[in-house]
């Protein structure tokens, strides 16, 4: 074996060898190892021991984590296995409440009164505001969902007139279902088909292999507007379809790009409906951005609004304080001749396919649905350097565009963002939607409705660590969620080791399991031969 650290040796061989870290981290992902696992302490309730432990990052992204990624898009898979072809409806309910959560209901009931009689009194609520803010997360932290006040702020409200140049839609009477239709052969079999949708955005220019052929008259602004808006159309076409169907849909859909950078839809839906009748409903749909208008730009450049601590944010020129986000609101909707900023429709091109359970298409349909689930929107960029140029251009377009009602861009266009701060500056907004990786979307790559598959991604997961159990022959018998306490460790902490030793405990681990599974299965299958022996000889 050849030394690296012989001096002799040519330094393009030594440069040549592998460093040992990067093997390290190559086995771990070999062995399915999380290379980015976080340390965290934990208290065992019941030992009263405290220990290190390793938990895996849990990225969906294969850039970040390979093996947390395929975890991932593998329990995806199996989430849309479980739930498409459902022949028996889902039961969802809630477990009674425990008597500490009644006993954190009455006695935020109490403080409430209190509260509610200092105010009228006009005396300070500010301490009785801070334990009923603490008494909510406990009440959340107890596990009951949403807030005891529920909705407290009124909600906007705009006519449900629909647009003149949306055609109209049937409308059958709800079902109590989630379950398609079943159609009976002529053998006696029952069939229960279910569709394979996919949606696209309508074009904003011609492309060739995914790349504006004129950029100068390409729909930058229209497609950068679509793409931050297109998880709203999806709610839109989600409506629609119940409406239409006449029964609860469950879908599982998950949002990829294409070439041209455009976000679309694949949704796997439960039942089906007549092609004409989808592509029906996606023509019909469609979602209005009732926001402001920002197509004139008021301040640019050095010409920026100044903040002002208690008055917020002020014209440089003027000293006049911007419309707060709802003052702006309240203008729009006194306007009676006011329009949307951006209408988003669906493309002409709706693909429609029907699928039957246990079929080779089903598989097929499953693995296209988790295919660029672990990659970014912008890691499709494969065209060379025009669609490099192309993808430049379209984050240009995107970086002034009001991505949501907080984002900074709105001083841009004279208008103060909702709960502004200072130090916000137009062209330099946070959220994901700006990030080139994103491509403008930045709402869930997976879209799965709440009865598909009757368990929760956790739940889903639980199921398959139950079966690696069972198969290496040891009980798994639910943890008590209260057993253990956790807490973050400090950056640096010395009592952590270095993540290379992390990494070879973890691979030192799966090798046992596999080791342990490999020798399960030889007996298995020992086992199926001797008895294929009996029989023989029996015979």
């Amino acid at each position: 074996m050849t030394n690296p650290h012989d001096r002799a040796l040519p330094r393009a061989v030594r440069l040549a060898m592998p460093l040992a870290q990067d093997v390290v981290e190559e086995v771990a992902k070999q062995h399915g190892v999380c290379i980015r696992p976080v340390p965290l302490k934990r208290l065992d309730t019941q030992t009263g021991q405290w220990e290190i432990v390793d938990v895996p990052c849990g990225s969906p992204m294969e850039a970040k984590c390979p093996p947390c990624a395929k975890r991932n898009r593998h329990l995806r898979m199996a989430q849309c296995r479980e739930g498409w072809h459902l022949d028996e409806e889902p039961v969802i309910t809630p477990d009674e409440p425990n008597d500490e959560q009644r006993w954190l209901v009455e006695f935020r009931a109490d403080i409430q009164a209190q509260r509610d009689d200092a105010d009228k009194a006009g005396a300070d609520t500010a301490e009785l505001d801070a334990l009923i803010e603490g008494l909510d997360e406990e009440i959340n932290n107890a596990g009951m969902r949403g807030n005891v006040l529920g909705r407290t702020a009124p909600k906007r409200t705009r006519s449900t007139k629909r647009r003149q140049d949306a055609p109209d839609l049937p409308k059958r009477t709800m079902t109590n279902t989630t379950l398609g239709r079943t159609f009976q052969a002529p053998d006696g079999k029952t069939y229960r088909p279910s569709l394979f949708v996919t949606l696209t955005l309508p074009s904003y220019g011609k492309v060739r292999d995914g790349v504006p052929l004129d950029p100068e008259t390409y729909d930058y602004q229209r497609a950068a507007r679509d793409a931050l808006h297109f998880s709203k159309l999806i709610d839109r076409f989600v409506q629609n379809l119940r409406r239409v169907a006449g029964y609860d849909v469950q879908y599982f859909a998950t949002v990829e790009p294409q070439k041209r950078l455009a976000p679309h839809l694949h949704m796997a839906i439960r039942g089906t409906l007549p092609r004409a009748e989808i592509k029906q409903i996606a023509a019909a749909t469609y979602h209005q951005v009732w926001w402001p208008q920002a197509d004139k730009v008021v301040f640019d450049g050095e010409h920026l609004p100044i903040w002002q601590d208690g008055a917020g944010y002020l014209d440089p020129a003027t000293g006049e304080v911007l419309p707060t986000w709802d003052q702006a609101l309240d203008q729009l909707d006194a306007d009676d001749d006011a329009e949307p900023l951006h209408v988003i429709r669906f493309g002409d091109q709706v693909d429609v396919k029907g699928v039957l359970s246990g079929t080779p298409d089903a598989d097929q349909c499953i693995r296209y649905l988790s295919k660029y689930l672990t990659k970014s929107l912008g890691q499709s960029l494969d065209g060379g350097q025009a669609q490099r140029e192309h993808a430049a251009r379209f984050i240009d377009a995107l970086r002034y565009e009001p991505c949501s009602p907080t984002c900074a861009n709105w001083l841009r266009y004279g208008i103060q963002p909702k709960n502004a701060k200072a130090g916000m500056t137009p062209g330099r907004c946070r959220s994901k939607a700006h990030k080139p990786e994103h491509l403008g979307y930045a709402g869930r790559r997976v879209l799965v409705s709440r009865k598909w598959s009757n368990k929760t991604l956790a739940e889903h997961k639980q199921d398959r660590r139950t079966w690696v159990l069972e198969a290496l022959g040891q009980t798994g018998e639910p943890i008590d969620p209260h057993r253990y306490v956790w807490r973050p460790l400090p950056a640096g902490d010395a009592n952590v080791p270095p993540l290379s030793v992390r990494l070879l405990r973890s691979v030192r681990e799966r090798q046992r399991w596999r080791a342990h599974m490999a020798q399960l299965e030889a007996q298995a299958q020992g086992q199926d031969l001797s008895a294929t022996e009996q029989t023989g000889r029996a015979a």
